[in-house]
């Protein structure tokens, strides 16, 4: 068995979500899902059929989106994964309507920062073993960050 990383593709201003699901249903639920908790949100769904025609399925209402998902997932090559990426919304907005989609096994990670999947190569194919999300802790936080924190949160309309 080989590991790898790749490097997924995040348009400036959007955010990933990328996960692991398992019928051929599973874009069109998370069009749905996406769609009717964010209506105003601009996004592009791609799946990853394990079986069968093995194809990558599509869905979305912004094309650019849509084959940036598209390309990412020919990049990592494993099947039954999902690649969402959003703007004008945040993860947090569609998070827990994902998570309870009954296709949905699992989330890697759903983040605007740089992200690397590690990938195992076997024989068989390929699979998805976690994420790398950002970047290294550089600190502990301090009043002044914790006070930037809680500024930033009502500035965005997260806290009252």
């Amino acid at each position: 068995m080989d590991i790898k990383a790749v490097k997924i593709d995040i348009p400036e201003n959007c955010n990933i979500i990328l996960g692991q699901a398992h019928f051929i249903k599973t874009a069109e639920d998370l069009y749905e899902i996406i769609v009717t908790a964010v209506p105003h949100a601009h996004f592009g769904i791609a799946f990853t059929e394990a079986s069968g025609p093995c194809l990558i399925r599509t869905e979305g209402n912004d094309k650019e989106l849509v084959d940036i998902c598209v390309k990412n997932l020919q990049k990592l090559e494993a099947g039954h994964v999902f690649c969402i990426l959003v703007k004008d919304a945040y993860p947090i907005n569609v998070l827990n309507q994902i998570k309870n989609c009954q296709e949905v096994c699992r989330i890697f990670c759903a983040t605007a920062n740089p992200v690397e999947v590690i990938i195992a190569v076997t024989p068989q194919g390929n699979g998805v073993l976690g994420v790398i999300d950002g970047f290294a802790p550089k600190g502990i936080e301090a009043a002044e960050d914790k006070a930037h924190r809680k500024e930033f949160l009502r500035k965005v309309g997260y806290k009252l």
